[in-house]
């Protein structure tokens, strides 16, 4: 792995998917880490700092909204880019995650694994 690589937080509480897209970032040459619930990714993104976090919203113990809050009240970790990742697609929900500090809302369930490494790679053309 390249010392220059881009770091990613994935937090997602299904397994599989876990698995999935940390295999398929982690070929596109990123430096992945995962988490299986909110509360174990607000102490990964702490030790990690990635440079991008994908954050589902539906977890148990702490969900993907209070993740999002708790990172950007924390200094060390407000400025980390955060990509909502869930199957939710209320209008409502998509305007909450974007008002708590959220870069961006993708719909799991339109976009394949191959499609959201493309995404990701943009996003790092585009911010930097």
């Amino acid at each position: 792995m390249s010392k220059t690589a881009k770091k990613i937080l994935i937090v997602e509480d299904e397994e599989m998917l876990l698995d999935l897209y940390l295999t398929r970032l982690g070929l596109e040459g990123y430096e992945v880490r995962g988490a299986a619930n909110g509360a174990e990714g607000l102490d990964v993104i702490t030790e990690f700092k990635p440079d991008l976090v994908l954050l589902d919203i539906l977890m148990p113990f702490v969900d993907g909204y209070e993740f999002l809050r708790r990172c950007k009240e924390n200094q060390s970790t407000k400025d980390i880019p955060v990509v909502i990742f869930s199957n939710l697609s209320q209008k409502s929900e998509i305007e909450k995650g974007l008002s708590l500090g959220a870069k961006d809302f993708i719909v799991k369930s339109s976009i394949p694994p191959l499609e959201l490494a493309e995404r990701v790679k943009q996003y790092f053309f585009s911010h930097p």
